[in-house]
């Protein structure tokens, strides 16, 4: 590719127009907070009261987490490419090799034919055939996800020409046979083949596994000989399976047919494995001796393309002859298919890959997410410098990848314990250390100066599924935001370590992040304690007719309404914001709290909390009540306690107040307490609905209702002896 100064542009970048007015409102409010903390210390100093502390440390949080997300705010930028003029620049031949690594763990939660349809749409993409090579790791080391794959390697040899004769856009097969696709004269035998694929990949799943028959078939005898009786997902040696070779496998019409390798990497039970970050690095060392591709993307294996020319738009990037050469990756946000309209779970995270993501963008990238994510091998390898371009062979020929020597070499870096007294998760490679390995691999790479940048089409790049139920979206949550804990109380504190070793601004992103989980302390306060002390006729806040009053409101509806003007020029409804202040509320109730209260146990050594796959099956009755947008509880789940608890307390403390207000005439006084009460209320009427108005399945579990129950009766009756 020529550097000259004839070179088309690949990509544009420009400031948000609103980003003055949200300085100036950062501004302005950050002057109304610091008068506010002011006011609450001087309180706290004269008057000291255990009520008046918890408010004080309430406020203290709120002030200081809405303090470091003003960085986000200070610089965000939006970017265009160009992928026309990269089509008119750079050459088929000239196009870098590309690695694609499909992650998964468990064919139970993470149905292979799933998996094969992400693989599918990424094995048809718009990229030179023999550049291409997609891994699947399955980290679970399943012989049904192996079989699966092998009957997705047959199918791919009359999927990838289809789409690409007829220009396919849709090619995850399931996604583009569900939808109002065009009929060719090989449509019908093509559906007919994929739904006969299908059915016997479902059928391996549904009984468990291989029968002894299948598992003799000559075919695939030798593939499957590693399964013995003593294999089990945390024991179990390393299994890599050739299963398309573009030196020797071909397409239907004759064309070369992609890299698709199957790899397994070695587990014991006596040997850490680090979940999948562990799982990424053996992959990273797989492919650097078999293919050696400069660039690698990273999907999960729910992540299905829904371009198939994204690698081009990644291109524009990495390609650019006026690209900062610290650039380590592109990354694309993570969207979501059959998210019902309202979004009722908040799975769309449209404040995280909106502003939040622009505004990183702005100063050293975004974060890495774990998926959707193109990094350059060199930086996250062991350094080993690699041109990104079409012009260098692959590190190793390509054409010994099958060789007796190569597999011994591909054998050893699988292996359990190569990483023994190496520098592998601590600097080179995804680092160990956080079950939120994808941000912390970022924030690292941050750390030593590298950059990123967000891609963010209107077209998704790539699109997953969402929980489609309440308790797997508070257990996401909650994983989550464990892992961000171990990021903060590390070694490597963003606000401590990320703020000398990078832009103070990108740091304070980053522990914007990290210290999340203490969302939890404002919420708890506040969702109990001015209910409790309501219902025991203690007022506790400023009356209306005092002046200070209109402080109050200003930080209350500044800061609603800045978020709700964000979420609706980003492209949301309101409705959809709604579901998602809702959301914050009972994340702030269950998934942040527990996510503390796992970390403090895994301090002390005394929790064995590890990583969980969430399940992708979905219930056919759970899918109608989702796409009604009705709340599945179904579950006994001790996040449901504190949600139950809290929904209760506003409850009865609204009543009461109306009561007393009616009565009495206290509104002036006890308005605050009143109108917090009813917000819980109000934000809490889909947990009355499944405690009180349903009878279906997803309702809440009678357990969970009865001792929610009792819970609130005795911290009422607690709170009478106190006060």
């Amino acid at each position: 590719m020529s550097n000259s100064v004839n070179t088309p542009l690949f990509h544009s970048s420009k400031p948000l127009s609103k980003t003055w007015l949200n300085r100036i409102f950062s501004i302005i409010y950050t002057l109304a907070v610091s008068v506010h903390m002011l006011r609450h210390l001087r309180t706290l100093i004269y008057s000291p009261t255990p009520i008046r502390f918890a408010l004080f440390l309430a406020d203290f949080v709120l002030a200081f987490l809405w303090l470091i997300a003003q960085c986000f705010h200070w610089n965000p930028i939006e970017r265009k490419v160009y992928i026309e003029n990269l089509k008119e620049v750079i050459k088929e031949n000239e196009y870098p090799p590309l690695d694609v690594v499909i992650c998964t763990a468990d064919p139970i939660k993470e149905p292979p034919v799933g998996v094969v349809n992400t693989a599918l749409s990424v094995l048809a993409y718009e990229y030179p055939t023999e550049k291409l090579s997609v891994y699947v790791s399955d980290d679970g080391g399943s012989d049904i996800t192996l079989y699966a794959f092998m009957e997705c390697a047959k199918f791919a040899k009359y999927w990838i020409p289809y789409c690409k004769k007829h220009n396919i856009v849709d090619r995850a097969p399931q996604v583009y046979f569900e939808s109002d696709y065009a009929v060719f004269n090989e449509t019908d035998e093509l559906k007919a083949m994929y739904e006969s694929m299908k059915l016997r990949v479902e059928t391996v799943v549904q009984s468990g596994g291989l029968c002894s028959e299948q598992r003799t078939k000559s075919e695939i005898r030798d593939a499957f000989r590693q399964w013995t009786p003593d294999f089990t997902r945390r024991q179990h040696p390393s299994v890599i399976q050739i299963l398309l070779d573009n030196n020797a496998d071909k397409d239907v019409v004759g064309g070369v047919m992609p890299n698709l390798i199957y790899v397994s990497r070695e587990k014991s039970v006596d040997v850490p494995h680090h979940f999948k970050a562990g799982a990424l690095n053996a992959m990273l060392r797989v492919s650097r001796l078999m293919t050696n591709a400069p660039i690698v993307l990273v999907l999960d294996c729910d992540m299905y393309s829904n371009d198939p020319e994204t690698p081009l738009r990644a291109l524009c990037y990495f390609l650019d002859p006026n690209v900062d050469p610290k650039l380590a990756f592109v990354q694309f946000p993570q969207r979501f298919r059959c998210i019902n309209k309202d979004d009722i779970y908040a799975s769309e995270f449209r404040p995280e890959t909106g502003i939040l993501f622009q505004g990183m963008d702005g100063l050293l990238g975004g974060q890495f997410m774990g998926t959707g994510g193109f990094l350059i091998r060199r930086v996250i390898s062991d350094g080993t410098p690699h041109v990104i371009s079409g012009d260098d062979t692959r590190g190793n020929d390509s054409k010994l990848i099958k060789s007796e020597d190569a597999l011994i070499s591909v054998y050893e870096v699988a292996s359990c314990t190569f990483e023994d007294d190496t520098k592998w998760g601590s600097e080179i490679g995804f680092r160990y250390g956080s079950l939120a390995e994808d941000t912390y691999t970022s924030y690292r790479l941050h750390c030593e100066g590298w950059k990123s940048i967000i891609c963010n089409p209107k077209r998704a790049a790539f699109l997953g599924g969402a929980p489609s139920t309440l308790n797997d979206a508070l257990t996401q949550i909650k994983r989550w935001y464990m892992g961000f804990l171990e990021i903060s109380f590390s070694k490597y504190c963003p606000l401590i370590y990320g703020t000398r070793s990078m832009n103070p601004l990108q740091a304070l992103c980053y522990s914007h992040y990290t210290f999340r989980s203490f969302w939890s302390i404002p919420v708890l306060i506040y969702a109990f304690l001015p209910q409790i002390s309501l219902l025991n006729s203690f007022p506790i806040f400023t009356k209306v007719s005092d002046d200070r009053f209109s402080l109050y409101a200003f930080l209350f509806l500044g800061a609603y309404l800045k978020d709700f003007l964000d979420f609706l020029f980003g492209g949301g409804s309101v409705q959809r914001w709604w579901n998602q202040q809702r959301m914050w509320l009972m994340w702030g109730l269950s998934s942040h709290p527990f996510a503390l209260f796992e970390w403090s146990l895994k301090s002390l050594n005394l929790s064995t909390f590890g990583f969980n796959v969430t399940s992708k099956v979905v219930d056919e009755e759970q899918n109608i009540r989702y796409d009604q947008g009705v709340f599945e509880f179904g579950v006994e789940s001790e996040l449901f306690y504190p949600i139950t608890v809290a929904s209760l307390i506003n409850l009865i403390s609204f009543v009461y107040g109306i009561m007393v207000v009616s009565v009495n005439g206290r509104l002036d006084e006890f308005f605050v307490q009143v109108f917090i009460s009813g917000f819980g209320v109000v934000n809490s009427w889909p947990v009355y609905e499944g405690t009180v108005l349903r009878k279906d399945l997803g309702k809440m579990p009678l357990k969970i209702t009865i001792a929610s129950i009792v819970i609130a009766i005795v911290i009422c009756f607690i709170s009478s002896l106190v006060y």
